[in-house]
């Protein structure tokens, strides 16, 4: 099975954000019909390490290990680090453009968090994505459908883009299945 870790903003966030994007030149492309691969709201989270394929067997390893990472960033701190979507970019050139918006706040509690992840995959022997944490949320794949100056002043938008504040309350694993429109399951939590 397909598995990864993340934090998921709460619903006032994601609407916030939904109603920006809309505005945007994607979310316009998009309403007129231009097939720009919004990202559906309801799966939109801040990956904080991605497993990949995971034999069946291993689920509990991969839960025991998020609980302890979970447990010990707990104990470090008094409540959960408070978040906020804003700003934002675009990376890939041409089919393989990605517009994301960034996060702001406690961002490096959130990097504590990441890093406990890791490491508690790595002592239990479980692989995951060694690429470095950088936390964002995708919002659109346009790829080349619509013309870079829109991207550009997309990204521009997203400069001045500022959501509610939010606290990233629980650490989530989650099953992916992939496609042309993926869908997640929640296998499990853990609060932070």
């Amino acid at each position: 099975m397909r598995l990864f870790v993340a934090v998921y903003p709460p619903r006032p966030a994601v609407d916030d954000l939904s109603a920006r994007v809309a505005e945007l030149r994607v979310g316009l492309a998009a309403a007129g019909g231009i097939n720009v691969r919004l990202a559906d709201p309801a799966n939109a989270h801040l990956t904080l390490a991605f497993l990949g394929e995971v034999e069946t067997d291993r689920l509990v390893d991969v839960e025991s290990a998020l609980g302890l990472a979970a447990e010990t960033f707990r104990g470090g701190r008094d409540g959960s680090p408070v978040l906020r979507l804003g700003g934002g970019g675009s990376f890939g050139r041409g089919r393989f453009t990605v517009l994301w918006v960034d996060v702001r706040g406690d961002i490096e509690a959130l990097a504590v968090l990441a890093r406990l992840v890791r490491l508690r995959l790595r002592r239990g022997r479980l692989p995951y994505d060694e690429k470095p944490f950088r936390p964002h949320l995708t919002i659109a794949r346009p790829g080349d459908r619509i013309d870079r100056a829109d991207v550009l002043a997309d990204r521009e938008a997203l400069h001045e883009y500022l959501g509610p504040e939010w606290p990233a309350a629980e650490l989530v694993l989650m099953r992916s299945h992939q496609g042309p429109r993926p869908t997640y399951d929640r296998l499990a939590a853990w609060p932070i």
